[in-house]
């Protein structure tokens, strides 16, 4: 099996951490997708990562899909539930972590711009997304939807949504007001499978 994406991506994280833990074997293959060549384009003609090819050659990408393919091999641990309306709240969950990825990958695009060309009314718009999906998520940490000490499709994607917005600095001091958030990714930031993905210092 081999996974198509870059080190510092979160949906690609997102995926690793789940093949970690379910001690699949992988072969990671480095491509930046924001490169002239895009080498990520032969695998998803949308060029983006994460792609994944299976030992029989089959392609699969968009990270959600990806999850789900995975859960399919039927690989302990189980990452989402059995029954069909709890994992799809789970998947919601994980639309919603992703969310905060997306809005947090605009944001440093839009950051890496020159100045006079940067939008920062695009800025804002992104920074409120993300404060309005961690306030959620703080929210639904607090009443117990997610749980800290629980390893799921929603809980690693959660964490990789936060430990992006601390690695590229997006949204400092989200920390400050969402203690139950922090309990939860603190937790899972101690696991292998994530201190084996942290991105690269820059």
């Amino acid at each position: 099996m081999k996974l198509i994406g870059s080190y510092t991506s979160p949906f690609v994280r997102k995926i690793s951490v789940i093949l970690l833990e379910k001690g699949i074997t992988f072969e990671f293959i480095n491509e930046m997708p924001y490169n002239a060549e895009n080498g990520v384009a032969k695998y998803n003609p949308l060029g983006k990562v994460p792609a994944l090819v299976t030992d029989d050659g089959e392609c699969w990408y968009d990270s959600p899909l990806i999850a789900q393919y995975i859960e399919l091999l039927d690989i302990a641990p189980a990452l989402v539930p059995r029954d069909p309306k709890a994992a799809l709240r789970m998947r919601q969950l994980e639309s919603l972590a992703d969310g905060i990825m997306d809005a947090g990958l605009v944001s440093v695009r839009e950051q890496a711009r020159p100045a006079a060309q940067q939008s920062p009314e695009e800025l804002v718009r992104q920074r409120e997304k993300i404060t309005r999906a961690l306030d959620a998520l703080e929210a639904y940490t607090a009443d117990g939807t997610l749980k800290a000490d629980e390893l799921n499709l929603a809980t690693i994607a959660v964490a990789c949504a936060v430990g992006y917005l601390n690695f590229r600095r997006v949204s400092p001091g989200w920390c400050a007001t969402r203690p139950h958030l922090v309990k939860l990714v603190e937790t899972l930031f101690q696991r292998d499978s994530f201190a084996r993905t942290e991105p690269p210092k820059a």
